[in-house]
């Protein structure tokens, strides 16, 4: 007769220790290491990840979590954007499933419960804007906008400023004054600057023998 062997007992999962191991640094406290960890985002994207991906995903390690985030961050900061792109994406279908959803119970309830309809429609409206907005950023990821730099060229001698992608405009640069001579100058006032007055009675000069005041001029008794 043949005899069982005993299985053998498969190795125990190691645990997924929801604790992080802070190394000690040179130079900062135990405090320090704790504060610098709480504000980089971090260890707190992690403790999100394990906390929200229990129900589709089980248990996580949150040890794992935080080097799967710190690798992708990682290349991120080396210009490789294809995580950021994958993610836009799978939210943006994500968000037009829930659109299709939410539209459908408001249809379903349009008829008898206006009030669900329309706490439906709306909410379907908000996935649908919030997915148009993904698709956006998406887009601008892969061809980024265009930005015009605005150029100044100025010198001493009032050259125009020229701004890329705009009309050129004058250099803000005051214009020197110009002394302009008015042509009045001969007529209203002499030569050495002083002006002429007109209200005194003018006598023949001896510039000019010929000029000599003029006499009483014979007119008609009868007017």
């Amino acid at each position: 007769m043949a005899t069982k062997k005993a299985k053998t007992p498969e190795p125990a999962e190691p645990s997924k220790s929801k604790n992080l191991r802070i190394t000690a640094s040179p130079g900062k406290t135990h405090d320090r290491l704790l504060a610098e960890i709480a504000a980089d985002g971090l260890a707190t994207g992690a403790c999100l990840l394990v906390d929200f991906g229990k129900g589709a995903y089980g248990e996580l390690s949150l040890a794992d979590a935080v080097r799967v985030i710190d690798d992708t961050a990682k290349a991120v900061h080396g210009g490789n954007l294809k995580g950021a792109e994958t993610m836009l994406t799978a939210q943006a279908v994500a968000l037009n499933a829930i659109f299709g959803e939410l539209a459908r119970r408001s249809a379903m309830n349009m008829g008898g419960y206006i009030g669900a309809a329309e706490t439906y429609l709306r909410l379907a409206l908000k996935a649908q804007g919030q997915c148009r907005a993904t698709l956006e950023t998406l887009a601008a990821i892969k061809n980024p906008p265009t930005v015009f730099a605005r150029q100044a060229n100025i010198n001493n001698g009032g050259q125009l400023q020229v701004n890329n992608g705009m009309a050129p405009a004058i250099s803000e640069r005051p214009v020197p004054a110009v002394k302009l001579e008015s042509r009045q100058t001969g007529l209203l006032g002499a030569s050495d600057g002083q002006w002429m007055d007109t209200r005194a009675a003018g006598t023949a000069g001896s510039a000019d023998p010929h000029l000599a005041p003029m006499g009483a001029i014979d007119r008609a008794d009868d007017r």
